[in-house]
């Protein structure tokens, strides 16, 4: 009777669920006769009905112990195997297969090789069977009780895991000899492989932490589905990395790291940690945009309107994008250039990129670097780091998905350093042109091509951006807004922006220009524009809870300066206006401040004292500096001012610059100094229609000084009809409004000579002396010839 994959052996007892037509007569007929039949293994299981030829010649001589029908159909016969033969003639017969059968007989002897095999099997089974978890330990003790060598061997066979074919040839080796020999060196493999396992079993359970449970049972499946041929979802994930690198256009060098990366995470396991790692290093490297970019929008009149429709003024920097795109059209390839705007908070810098990105029609990215003081923020960690990643340059990148986004580094000169790096000295090579086509970050471990990449910085102060970082920058200085460009900006932007915020309807309300410029002026004091936005979002958010108010939806509400108080309250601020009266020792000078010009009253008296010098007003020591300077002037021009030789030995004299509290610094109030100190000493009085600007040198020279627009602003502002400026800086009127230029008599002066002829007047007063002690040696009198 063929058997599809079991094989019996001699001295075994073994159920069989017999199913098939022919082996159930085979089964019946045995029964009916002497209850002997042979057994055989199929060569191929999956053969239903076996020939002569899918059958093996050798098999074993079984009894029939008992048989017992099932309720299906089937039949469970118990077997005993007696012994070993051959099939040596196939007898031809429709209701099962009968054969010629050759009986062999167990052949027993023994010698000191067959001892020693015995002895050589009984320990090699103790061995598996303490590796192998199948085998019940009772078995040792039952095994090595036997002392028959073939029946020792056909016991064995039996309990071992091995396949159909190997234990056929043990049950073909009629030498109890070469059957121990045999299933001595399938045991020794076994036992290999058994110790492999243990070794899998141990490292692997070794590794394991939190997840092991988790983890075995994915190995385990992985395996079982190897096994069965099953989908891997591993190898899967393989096969779409490998699709990706290679349709996606990198660099050589980036593409043979991909590639190598690839063929080390074949080689580990999927739930391993490294694994993990190399997977989100192929998928950074795979996602960055290498060769996708955006066609630049090279029509110089529609960038020129965006621009003006974001912005007002601006025109150097307009002027630099402009120029920018010229280029382009006559190059089509040149490398982005690096522009840094420098200038106060709220001109607008940051929105300026946003509008640069607009009118080129590409890709903005915005990386605002204040406080940082990592450089692995810039260049990135590596990858030996847990969580590395890349640095926020190639992340902004990735996040734009475009090789050629405008880049605005805001608030470049807000980076600090500590022991974590300098990340100033990290962006040389990102700010660099010659060098950003091969940027490395420590991620990647690949260059990356910034070169077509339009880098915009932003910063307040220039000096803080270390020197090396701002040679490769294009600087381009934005001054703050003067009275008659914010007055347009709110007009254009904050207002009608402001009111669509709060829900009102622009035709229902109006500022006039009087209430914005008393805003300005004497609500805010900037030189951006966004404490003018917030007083007049103030304004509407008052207007806005009236209209609700209000049973009248269709009211009209008109913002003029009587109305102004009632929404923002008292003013908060003054600005400078001239002198009621031209007075002896008092001279105006003009200022420059972050938020713009501002007049400078400088204060002079003369008391009986012994040439000393007082100053006072919070000053700078560039100021002080300034006024020796002026006083040095004075008395090296007493012959020209009418005075005596050694007149300062006889007075002291005390320079007052008020507003105490706030501090000032700088040359330009040189020339003021010298006019106050000369108008006190020599008791003419200075023109009050008058201001001036100008750093003063001991002989006299007057130097150029810089603000210039917005000192002119703050002095037309100030009722001033006449200003004096430094001759260096008649070039600087250029930038002056033509409104300012008509409204202001500007008198360009190169020594301190022309200040005096134009700032004193010709009729002199008595020197306020006269509470000096009767006892003095000289009247005050005396001091003019």
């Amino acid at each position: 009777m063929p058997l599809r994959d079991i094989v019996v052996f001699p001295h075994m007892v073994v159920p069989l669920f017999v199913g098939r037509a022919k082996s159930i007569q085979a089964i019946e007929g045995a029964m009916e006769r002497d209850k002997n039949i042979f057994l055989v293994t199929q060569q191929n299981p999956k053969v239903d009905d076996p020939a002569e030829e899918d059958i093996f010649t050798i098999g074993t001589i079984a009894q029939i112990i008992q048989v017992l029908k099932l309720p299906d159909g089937t039949v469970k016969a118990l077997v005993e195997g007696r012994g070993r033969g051959r099939i040596t003639r196939f007898i031809p017969n429709d209701a099962c297969l009968f054969a010629d059968v050759e009986i062999f007989s167990d052949v027993s002897f023994e010698s000191p090789v067959v001892e020693a095999l015995v002895r050589s099997v009984n320990d090699a089974f103790e061995k598996y069977v303490g590796l192998s978890k199948k085998v019940p330990p009772e078995m040792v003790s039952s095994v090595s009780g036997i002392l028959d060598p073939s029946r020792l061997a056909d016991t064995i066979i039996a309990q071992l895991g091995v396949g159909i074919g190997d234990k056929q040839a043990i049950l073909a080796a009629i030498d109890p000899h070469e059957r121990l020999e045999k299933l001595l060196g399938l045991m020794e493999k076994e036992i290999e492989i058994l110790e492999i396992e243990k070794r899998i079993r141990n490292r692997v359970k070794s590794q394991m932490e939190r997840s092991q449970k988790e983890y075995y049972l994915n190995e385990q499946m992985r395996a079982i589905q190897k096994e069965l041929g099953e989908k891997d979802e591993f190898k899967q994930e393989l096969r779409a990395l490998e699709d990706k690198i290679k349709k996606k256009k990198m660099s050589k060098e980036a593409t043979d790291k991909a590639m190598g990366e690839l063929r080390k995470l074949r080689m580990m396991s999927p739930m391993s940690a490294e694994a993990t790692v190399v997977r989100n290093y192929l998928d950074w490297l795979t996602s960055l945009p290498w060769r996708k970019g955006t066609r630049d929008n090279l029509d110089i009149g529609h960038a020129e309107q965006v621009l003006d429709t974001d912005h007002y003024g601006l025109r150097k920097v307009k002027e630099r994008i402009l120029e920018y795109l010229a280029v382009q059209a006559l190059v089509k390839k040149i490398k982005g250039p690096i522009l840094c705007l420098v200038g106060p908070p709220g001109v607008g810098k940051t929105s300026l990129g946003r509008s640069i990105a607009r009118a080129l029609e590409r890709e903005f990215v915005r990386l605002s670097l204040g406080g940082v003081r990592d450089e692995a923020e810039i260049r990135g960690h590596r990858r030996t780091y847990i969580g590395a990643m890349p640095g926020k340059i190639i992340q902004s990148l990735r996040k734009a998905g475009s090789r050629n986004p405008v880049f605005l580094l805001d608030e470049i000169d807000k980076m600090s350093t500590d022991f974590r790096g300098d990340p100033s000295a990290a962006l040389l090579e990102v700010l660099d042109p010659e060098q950003n086509n091969t940027f490395g970050d420590h991620f990647l471990d690949v260059d990356y091509d910034l070169s077509s990449v339009l880098f915009v910085a932003t910063a307040n102060n220039l000096f803080a951006i270390p020197g090396p970082l701002r040679d490769r920058m294009e600087i381009i200085r934005i001054e703050g807004y003067i009275e008659e460009e914010k007055l347009n900006i709110a007009q254009k932007y904050l207002i009608p922006k402001q009111v669509e915020a709060h829900g009102l309807v622009p035709q229902r309300i109006s500022f006039s220009e009087g209430a914005l410029l008393e805003i300005i002026r004497r609500y805010t004091r900037e030189a951006g524009v966004r404490g003018l936005e917030r007083e007049i979002a103030a304004i509407c958010r008052k207007i806005a809870r009236e209209t609700v108010k209000s049973p009248d939806k269709r009211k009209t509400f008109g913002v003029s300066v009587q109305r102004l108080k009632h929404y923002l309250g008292p003013p908060r601020y003054h600005y400078g206006v001239r002198e009621q009266e031209s007075r002896v020792g008092l001279a105006t000078g003009l200022a420059w401040t972050e938020v713009g010009g501002e007049l400078l009253t400088i204060e002079t008296t003369v008391l009986p004292g012994q040439g000393k010098l007082t100053v006072t007003g919070k000053l700078g020591e560039v100021m002080r500096e300034s006024s020796q300077a002026a006083l040095s002037y004075v008395r090296s021009r007493w012959r020209e001012l009418e005075l005596e030789r050694n007149f300062y030995h006889k007075l002291d004299l005390h320079i007052h610059v008020p507003e105490g509290a706030i501090p000032k610094d700088g040359p330009s109030a040189g020339i003021t100094m010298a006019t106050a100190l000369a108008s006190a000493i020599t008791g003419r009085p200075v023109d009050r229609n008058l201001a001036m600007t100008g750093e003063i040198t001991l002989r006299g020279r007057v130097l150029a000084i810089g603000g210039v627009k917005e000192k002119l602003l703050a002095a037309k502002r100030a009722g001033i009809t006449r200003v004096l400026i430094p001759e260096d800086n008649r070039k600087d009127l250029e930038e002056v409004p033509s409104g300012v230029l008509k409204a202001l008599d500007i008198i360009p002066v190169a020594h301190m000579d022309q200040v005096l002829t134009q700032a004193l007047l010709d009729k002199p007063v008595d020197l306020p002396l006269e509470s000096v002690d009767a006892n003095a040696e000289e009247s005050p009198e005396a001091l003019h010839h």
